[in-house]
């Protein structure tokens, strides 16, 4: 999927005009703070997680480790990364811009991880490597379609 696609899903919230596109890569957490001169916490980064047969998207700060005892307490399972072409495959994403936008999978639910919720605004990536949206809380929400909050990080709050 292209930042293209992600900006075409984004105009039915008025959001597609606040994507930014940068020459250099923001393909980590600390690439996409040094570009965007923020605090690396601010990166909302798109976590891959097999669940079933199938995926689940976990949105968390840039700070933010995945504990796999929260995990498997709210989800019943073992957090498991997918693998790079199962993330592509099950999410329509690369890694280095997955995101919880135009996720062509029904299947596949976003969650909001409360180590998000220390911030007004976050910057989640737009579907390629050197793109990113600034969204409040609420817009990130919304656009994500996310299921709801979840807790299954650790380090941010001193955990």
């Amino acid at each position: 999927m292209s930042v293209t696609q992600v900006k075409e899903y984004l105009k039915q919230w008025g959001k597609d005009g606040a994507v930014l596109e940068f020459e250099a890569s923001c393909a980590t957490v600390e690439l996409a703070a040094k570009v965007l001169g923020c605090e690396p916490a601010r990166i909302a980064k798109c976590l891959a997680l097999k669940r079933g047969d199938g995926c689940v998207l976990v949105v968390a700060s840039g700070d933010a480790r995945l504990k796999n005892s929260k995990f498997r307490e709210h989800f019943g399972e073992k957090a498991t990364m997918l693998r790079a072409e199962e993330t592509e495959a099950k999410t329509g994403h690369a890694v280095g811009g997955v995101c919880p936008f135009a996720v062509p999978n029904p299947d596949v639910q976003v969650f909001l991880d409360i180590s998000l919720k220390r911030f007004e605004t976050v910057f989640p990536a737009c579907g390629s490597s050197n793109s990113v949206v600034e969204l409040t809380l609420g817009e990130l929400a919304v656009c994500a379609k996310a299921v709801g909050w979840v807790d299954v990080c650790s380090h941010w709050n001193g955990e």
